[in-house]
């Protein structure tokens, strides 16, 4: 199950990760976004052990948002080490947000 992340989680959970991690940007009024949200589960299923998958409520959690410029929604970054080594933004086909994460494990 994918990892729920917030401005007061985000630092432990993606900066200081040990592994990969994809972070999802959505909010439950973005259809796109709910369209991702199965997709999004299954990567965090497929993947776990090998690379961390969360979500952000843009609604409730902005700060991190702000901070990488998230103007639109669904957007995912994935980070490695504390950086962003990669980002998608829109609906995304699975194979390709999983291929763009697997080449940080």
């Amino acid at each position: 199950m994918e990892k729920e992340i917030t401005d007061a989680t985000f630092e432990a959970d993606v900066l200081q990760a040990k592994q990969p991690v994809l972070v999802d940007f959505w909010a439950p009024w973005c259809g796109p976004c709910r369209t991702m949200g199965p997709i999004v589960e299954e990567l965090a299923e497929e993947l776990d052990g090998k690379a961390v998958v969360g979500k952000v409520n843009v609604d409730e959690n902005n700060r991190y948002a702000g901070q990488y410029g998230v103007m639109s929604i669904p957007m995912f970054l994935i980070f490695k080490d504390g950086d962003v080594v990669d980002q998608l933004t829109g609906v995304v086909a699975k194979g390709e947000l999983k291929e763009r994460l697997e080449k940080h494990i």
